[in-house]
């Protein structure tokens, strides 16, 4: 029976070698030296893109597409110094089944992307003590990796989890930076590339 692009989850697309139990393709490290960030809604329009780096930090219905769509992305994500993967959410009452298909998600959007030779750096995302069993698996190590502390620090019970994670990232991955995307706790140790502020223009054209 003819598998449809539409309904087949990529695999159509690529198969790759997975890590762990649930297969999750591998993410090959990279370095990185400076860039300047934008969110991925104002990449369609960023001018001087190769001294750029594209990051997810947004909500997820702003960059579905790049799974929907995968190829319609690729040569535009090319023209930028690095590309993050995707930060699909993993919140702690999603369903266990729902947050490891988000996990697989970034991790098969960012080996795709790099057999198309974009520079990718892996965005480390986790929700809960138990996803530790899978969560970490695909990521590099001693590579840069990215974070995002933003909506973990507003009570200590998320917070706690936040740095629970961290803590476990640092052990099991040992990057060698980490872009760091909202506050910084102080807790937080490592060679840590503090973005403030992403340089997204409010007139600019969104992508559609």
């Amino acid at each position: 029976m003819y598998k449809t692009q539409r309904n087949y989850e990529n695999v159509q697309r690529a198969l790759f070698n997975g890590v762990g139990c649930y297969e999750i393709p591998m993410i090959e490290p990279t370095q990185f030296d400076n860039a300047e960030f934008i969110g991925f809604n104002y990449a369609k329009n960023a001018k001087n893109a190769y001294g750029k780096a594209v990051h997810f930090f947004l909500d997820d219905y702003q960059f579905n597409r790049v799974w929907t769509n995968p190829d319609r992305y690729i040569p535009m994500l090319q023209k930028f110094k690095y590309v993050l993967t995707p930060d699909f959410s993993l919140y702690t009452d999603f369903p266990k089944p729902l947050q490891i298909y988000n996990h697989y998600r970034k991790h098969w959007l960012g080996a795709y992307w790099q057999i198309h030779g974009i520079n990718v750096i892996p965005t480390i995302c986790w929700s809960d003590k138990d996803s530790f069993e899978w969560c970490f698996d695909g990521e590099p190590m001693q590579s840069v990796v990215a974070v995002s502390s933003v909506g973990t620090q507003n009570s200590k019970e998320k917070k706690q989890c936040f740095l629970n994670g961290y803590m476990e990232m640092l052990e099991r991955l040992q990057p060698t930076k980490i872009i760091f995307y909202g506050g910084v706790p102080d807790e937080c140790k490592g060679s840590v590339v503090h973005i403030t502020q992403f340089s997204e223009k409010w007139n600019e054209e969104e992508l559609v």
